[in-house]
Order: C-alpha cells, then structure tokens, then sequence
C-alpha cells in the first residue's frame, strides 16, 4: 500500500504543472476569462479597507455587528445601542471625487459610468432612510484609511 501511495503522489507533482500551464495558457488566451476572475476576486464584505476600520474600532474597545441586512444598504459596521452604522467604501466602487476613484474606467466605460453612478444613488437613498429611521450614518472612503490616527479620532467623535 506504501509503494502505491508514492507513486500516486509522484504522478500527482507531474501532473500539477501541467495543469496550471493549461490554465494560465487558456487565461491568457481568453482576455475575458481573465477580467471576469479579476472581478469574482474583488470582495463586496471583508475587504481590506473594512477590516483596517474593524480593527481600529475593536482596538478602541468598540463593538459592533457587521453587515445587518435588516437595515438599508447593509451598513458594514453597526451599533445598535448607539443608533449609529458606519459604511466603508472604495474609492473606485463609489465614485469618490478622489485620484483613485475621479479617474472612472478606461474600458467598457458605456457599462461602468451608469454602473458607478447607480452605487452612488443607491448609496444616497441608503443613509437618507437610515437618517429618517433615526440612525446616525459615518461613510469612510478608503483613501482616508491611510493614517491611522487621524481615523481613531474620526471614530471617537462619531460614536461618543
């Protein structure tokens, strides 16, 4: 049984590169199977711009739900006791005025321009009905997660 267990692993460390040869051949050769695993990668829920504002908030000693979808928009943060949710955007994914996400797309951009801007309507009628429901609403845009202090304080002044 041992002999047969080596050979079976023997064939299957030639057999692994070949297979990823093929594969990356075929990507290679299909542009758009490569975007569209490009795009599957990209996370909508533990990103890492929200998990740097989970961590800052969890190290000031805050706690929080995430993702409630009983509230509009699915805030990525929430504080229930407090009445307060804190949603964390991308730059590009929100339309954000900054570098990152002013520049827009530069292919396909009949697709991306009305998909940014429906995020960016859709984010609106989001916390205007968290405002009318009484919750207070902090959006943090991931190009001002950079300094980490600077994100402490604006943390502590929403939730006091």
């Amino acid at each position: 049984m041992a002999v047969r267990h080596s050979k079976l692993s023997q064939i299957e460390k030639i057999a692994r590169p070949i297979k990823w040869r093929w594969r990356i051949s075929s990507l290679q050769e299909n542009p758009d199977k490569v975007r569209s695993a490009n795009m599957r990668a990209i996370r909508s829920k533990n990103s890492r711009p929200e998990m740097a504002v989970r961590r800052c908030a969890h190290s000031l000693g805050y706690r929080y739900r995430l993702h409630d979808k009983r509230l509009p928009g699915s805030p990525d943060l929430v504080f229930r006791s407090r009445k307060k949710v804190i949603f964390v955007h991308g730059c590009y994914w929100h339309g954000h005025g900054c570098k990152r996400g002013g520049s827009g797309a530069k292919t396909n951009t009949e697709y991306w321009r009305p998909k940014i801007a429906r995020n960016k309507e859709r984010d609106k009628i989001s916390v205007n009905k968290l405002t009318a429901d009484g919750w207070n609403v902090l959006t943090l845009w991931e190009c001002e997660l950079n300094d980490v202090h600077a994100l402490k304080v604006r943390l502590v002044d929403f939730l006091k």
